[in-house]
């Protein structure tokens, strides 16, 4: 049906530069084996994407091509991992979560599976420097939070030492603060809790857009709790969504004011069973929010060494796959069989 694109023996080097692309997404040139096409099925979905936004019919054919003829087998067969994020670097600045969240993804990735980033865009990213832009396809969708209508605007930037694109969740309303979750005199921000259910909400239909059906889902920072409740309770359904396994990692980057007692209210408004919300019914604080997140998650992941003492005490006394902290010189393989048993045991 396609022609025979490249001879099994010989590597493709590839250039592409064509007016209308940002190079600046892609290095110079991209070397690959047919054998390495696992571990570079990245850049075939990233063609793809690029080459439809840009309209490129060459590059469109040439993508499908690759995909249908080069080892398509393998593609199929490779896991896809979606990472969701607090916090990246080199967007923010060094701290645990944002160190883990900027190298897991490249070394997992590294390690044969595709990988999607997100994470929000805060007012504190420069665009410019950081080479962000608009996608048009992905963004448009207005998000109804407390009966009031939120742009949903995608943008996206490259990491390219990692052969890595991250995607960033916009808003005007939530994330053009120049801080994080708090205020530069430390005051956590009184709509927190509207800012996670927008994050976690446009995660998940930009997801939808993208038509990319993740095997595991994994979630860094509280920032991004309700990610486990919206994919069990709401997508379980989608066919997008249901039949992946979700990740929780806790870290030790707690709020200290409770978010507002409003948030069950708010997230029953989307469709969440009021029995589900039991955990924060009363009580809106960090332990409570955690607790929210790993009873929906399927593997709990203690990213740190040192975290909140009434979270320990409760992780430890759940019956679910829990991975203790591991150290930075062996983390990503142990993330990664964590991964794979996940997925052993969504096949029983």
């Amino acid at each position: 049906m396609f022609p025979d694109l490249f001879d099994s023996r010989k590597n493709l080097h590839f250039y592409y530069s064509f007016k209308g692309i940002d190079n600046s997404l892609w290095p110079e040139s991209i070397f690959f084996y047919p054998h390495e096409v696992q571990s570079n099925a990245i850049f075939v979905s990233n063609l793809l994407d690029l080459s439809l936004e840009n309209n490129c019919i060459f590059f469109i054919i040439f993508a499908l091509c690759i995909k249908y003829k080069v080892h398509r087998e393998v593609l199929m067969e490779s896991r896809r991992v979606l990472f969701v994020s607090q916090e990246i670097m080199p967007y923010l600045g060094e701290t645990k979560l944002s160190k883990i969240s900027r190298d897991l993804p490249q070394g997992i990735q590294e390690r044969g599976k595709e990988i999607r980033t997100f994470m929000p865009r805060y007012g504190s990213i420069n665009e410019r420097r950081n080479q962000l832009h608009e996608v048009i396809r992905l963004s448009g969708m207005n998000l109804i939070i407390d009966d009031t209508d939120h742009p949903l605007i995608i943008k996206v930037a490259s990491i390219q030492s990692a052969r890595m694109q991250v995607y960033f969740i916009d808003n005007d309303d939530y994330f053009q603060r120049k801080h994080t979750v708090a205020d530069a005199a430390g005051n956590e921000y009184e709509d927190n809790d509207e800012r996670a259910i927008f994050f976690a909400r446009g995660v998940i239909e930009t997801v939808r857009k993208l038509r990319w059906n993740p095997d595991i889902v994994h979630c860094h920072g509280w920032l991004t709790s309700l990610i486990p409740l919206y994919l069990r309770k709401l997508y379980s359904d989608d066919p997008v969504f249901n039949k992946l396994k979700t990740v929780y990692s806790v870290y030790n980057n707690g709020y200290k004011k409770p978010l507002k007692s409003s948030l069950a209210e708010k997230l029953m408004a989307d469709g969440i069973d009021k029995s589900a919300l039991k955990t924060i019914k009363n009580n809106t604080d960090f332990l409570s929010l955690t607790k929210l997140a790993t009873e929906n998650s399927d593997g709990i992941i203690i990213g740190c060494d040192k975290i909140d003492e009434a979270v320990k005490k409760y992780l430890a006394g759940l019956a679910k796959p829990l991975l203790a902290y591991q150290g930075e010189e062996n983390y990503i393989d142990a993330y990664n069989d964590f991964y794979d048993k996940l997925l052993q045991d969504r096949k029983k």
